[in-house]
């Protein structure tokens, strides 16, 4: 065999395990994307799924912080802060 050929052998086993390796991470839902991280598909997945409720979650999470900040640390207003708490007790909720 000359050197050439091994060459050509070597490629052609490279491209053929580069195409299994595809494959095989499509049946098992997942890409890779161009930098080479393994990612999922995205497509009905369970896991982007829940990633996305959980997203979306840390944003609701996030706000109610924002908003806990921002009446511990407003010494301005408080008698209009506690008028505002009392409103909002006697007030009737949605859905309750």
């Amino acid at each position: 065999m000359s050197f050439w050929t091994f060459v050509f052998l070597c490629v052609v086993a490279g491209i053929a395990y580069d195409i299994w390796n595809k494959q095989h991470l499509a049946r098992h839902g997942h890409v890779l994307d161009q930098e080479g991280r393994l990612r999922p598909t995205g497509q009905g997945s369970v896991a982007s799924k829940r990633e996305a409720e959980l997203e979306t979650e840390l944003a609701q999470l996030r706000d109610r912080v924002k908003v806990l900040e921002r009446i511990a640390t407003d010494e301005a207003r408080p008698i209009a802060l506690a008028r505002e708490i009392e409103s909002l007790r006697d007030s009737p909720r949605d859905g309750a």
